[in-house]
C-alpha cells in the first residue's frame, strides 16, 4: 500500500465569490458534508464541470457515485471563468501535432470537438438553463497576429477538415466589435458562451439525479491508494474501488507528484451595471464571445441581462491586483472608450491551473487513481471532455484518456517556493513579445 498523502486545510468552506455569476443564480439547494464511512463504486474529488462530468457519466452507466467538495458546488473556476467555450486547447494544434505526432494529434483534435458536442448535449438532456450562445472570435491587434489566424484557418482546413471558421478583415472585424483596437478576427460558429455557474449547478443537479452523492464542505485531509483506495474527510471517509481527482488548482499538496505539473494562476473578470439590449448590440453586434490571441489576453463578452463581462490580467503570484474594480474597468476602456460613462458594478478573481506546454494534463496513478487537470484556460469544454475520457477509462475503455495521458508534461521548475518567481521572469518575455508589431 502506497503511503497516504495528508493535505492541510488553510481555511474554512467559503460561499461562492461575490460575482454577477452568484449574484444571477436562484437559490440552490446544499449538500450536507460527509460524515460517516460510505462505499462506492467511485469516489470524485471536486465538483466543479470535470468532476460531475465524470459522476454524470459513471452515474448513467449504474455506478455508484460519491462526489467530495471543500467548498460548494461549482466554486472553483467552473463557477468563475469566463465562460468562454472554444474549440481546441491552450496548446494549439500545430504544437500538439510536434509534442504527440498527427496521428494522435488528429484524436486530440476530435476529442476537442466532442468536448463542445458535450456541452450541447448535457444542457438538452437535462434541460440545463445556462444561457449558451453560439459564435467565439479570436481577435489580433496588430498584422503579425492577423497572419497568425490565417494560417491557423488554413491550417485547421487544410488538415482537419474544419469549415465553421470566417476570417474576417479589418473592416468586417470592426462592424462586428465595436473597437478600433483589433483589425482582425476568426470568427468561429462552434465555439459560443455560457453562464459557467448555471451550467456546473444544473451538471450537479444532473448527477443527483441518476444517484450521485454530492458531499459540500468536506475537504479531503487524507487519499490512501490501494484496493479500495480511500478518501478522508474531518468527519468521514470514503472506501472506492477507482477515485477521481478533479480539483484542478485547488488540489495543491495532495499528490505532489503531479501538482509539480501545474501553475495555478489568478485571472480576472468584471461585469458592467446594466446597458441594455441596444448598447451590447452596438458592442457585440452578433453577441459572439472575443477574445484576443495576445499571451496575456482580453477576452469578454454580453451576459443574457445585457452587461458588459470583461476578463483580463493575470496574477502569477495569485495575489489580486489592488483596486480590482478599477483594474477592469480601465482594461475595458482601452477597448471601448465609448463607455466611459459605464460603472463596473462588480469585479471578481479566481484560480486556474495551467500547464508548461498550456497541453492539458491526464494520467493515473496505481491503476484506480484518474485526474486530469491544467486546462490552462479551455475548461468549459476541455474541463467536461476530460470527465467523460475518465469515465471511460474506469469503465475499461481508455483508448482516448490514453493518447491525453502521452503528452508529455515537465515540472515548473524552482519547487514550491521558487516556482512562481521562475515564472513570473519568464513571463516577461511574453508580455514583451505581445508588444512586437
Amino acid at each position: 500500500m502506497v503511503p497516504a498523502q495528508r493535505l492541510s486545510v488553510d481555511r474554512p468552506p467559503d460561499p461562492h465569490v461575490d460575482s454577477w455569476y452568484a449574484a444571477s443564480v436562484a437559490p440552490v439547494p446544499t449538500h450536507a458534508p460527509l460524515r460517516g464511512e460510505l462505499k462506492v463504486d467511485v469516489c470524485v474529488l471536486g465538483a466543479g464541470i470535470t468532476g460531475l462530468s465524470s459522476a454524470i457519466a459513471l452515474a448513467e452507466q449504474g455506478l455508484r457515485v460519491a462526489v467530495l467538495e471543500a467548498q460548494c458546488v461549482g466554486w472553483g473556476a467552473s463557477g468563475r471563468s469566463g465562460g468562454q467555450m472554444i474549440f481546441g486547447f491552450a496548446a494549439d494544434q500545430t504544437k500538439l501535432e510536434r509534442l504527440v505526432g498527427p496521428t494522435a494529434a488528429k484524436i486530440l483534435w476530435d476529442c476537442s470537438l466532442a468536448g463542445l458536442d458535450l456541452v450541447r448535449q448535457r444542457a438538452q438532456r437535462y434541460a440545463i438553463d445556462c444561457e449558451l450562445v453560439h459564435g467565439h472570435i479570436h481577435a489580433a491587434l496588430k498584422p503579425r497576429q492577423a497572419r497568425e489566424l490565417q494560417h491557423w484557418q488554413r491550417h485547421l482546413e487544410d488538415v482537419y477538415g474544419y469549415s465553421s471558421l470566417r476570417f474576417l478583415e479589418r473592416a468586417q472585424m470592426q462592424a462586428a466589435v465595436a473597437s478600433e483596437r483589433y483589425i482582425a478576427g476568426l470568427h468561429d460558429s462552434n465555439s459560443g458562451h455560457l453562464h459557467p455557474l448555471k451550467y456546473t449547478l444544473g451538471l450537479a443537479r444532473a448527477a443527483a439525479s441518476l444517484g450521485v452523492r454530492i458531499f459540500e464542505h468536506s475537504p479531503i485531509v487524507e487519499v490512501r491508494a490501494g484496493a479500495p483506495v480511500g478518501a478522508r474527510t474531518e468527519q468521514g471517509l470514503v472506501l472506492a474501488d477507482s477515485l477521481v481527482l478533479a480539483g484542478n488548482a485547488h488540489l495543491s499538496r495532495l499528490l505532489p507528484g503531479i501538482e509539480r505539473k501545474i501553475m495555478p494562476v489568478g485571472t480576472y473578470i468584471g461585469a458592467t451595471e446594466v446597458l441594455g439590449a441596444e448598447r451590447c448590440r452596438a458592442l457585440l453586434r452578433d453577441n459572439a464571445a472575443v477574445a484576443d490571441i495576445n499571451f496575456v489576453l482580453d477576452y469578454f463578452r454580453c451576459s443574457a441581462d445585457h452587461r458588459l463581462l470583461f476578463g483580463g490580467r493575470v496574477s502569477y503570484s495569485t495575489l489580486p491586483p489592488p483596486r480590482l474594480t478599477e483594474a477592469m474597468r480601465r482594461r475595458m476602456l482601452r477597448v471601448f472608450p465609448q463607455l466611459q460613462d459605464v460603472r463596473m458594478q462588480y469585479a471578481w478573481g479566481g484560480l486556474v491551473a495551467i500547464t508548461m506546454n498550456r497541453a492539458p494534463h491526464f494520467g493515473r496513478i496505481g491503476g484506480n487513481i484518474y485526474y486530469a487537470q491544467g486546462f490552462s484556460g479551455h475548461g468549459i469544454a476541455a474541463g467536461g471532455l476530460a470527465g467523460q475520457l475518465i469515465a471511460e477509462a474506469v469503465r475499461g475503455d481508455a483508448e482516448r484518456f490514453d493518447v491525453f495521458s502521452r503528452l508529455p508534461h515537465a515540472d515548473f521548475p524552482g519547487g514550491r517556493l521558487l516556482r512562481t518567481p521562475a515564472l513570473m521572469l519568464a513571463m516577461t518575455w511574453y508580455r514583451l513579445r505581445d508588444l512586437l508589431p
